[in-house]
């Protein structure tokens, strides 16, 4: 009985795994006990100006290739989501 409850335990608790390379570099970080390495969090300014630019270009193109009905029915499924939360 102890055997069956242990399993259970331990399968709902599983995690997705991560790849090989993944598990192996964690591994090797645990046992040297050596922090990860910080992200670099400082973002391209040029990049973040050209993203911001193909994002406001984009809704207006994309506002003008749907018909009329089709942007009435996003529209409905939209306010139907708001109103259903």
């Amino acid at each position: 009985m102890l055997e069956q409850s242990c399993y259970l335990l331990w399968m709902t608790k599983k995690k997705k795994s991560a790849g090989i390379n993944q598990l192996a570099y964690r591994i090797v970080q645990e046992a040297t006990k050596e922090p990860a390495p910080e992200p670099n969090k400082e973002k391209n300014p040029a990049a973040v100006a050209l993203g911001r630019l193909g994002g406001l270009k984009g809704g207006v193109a994309r506002a003008k290739k749907l018909s009329p009905k089709r942007r009435k029915e996003i529209a409905r499924k939209a306010a139907q989501a708001r109103w259903f939360k």
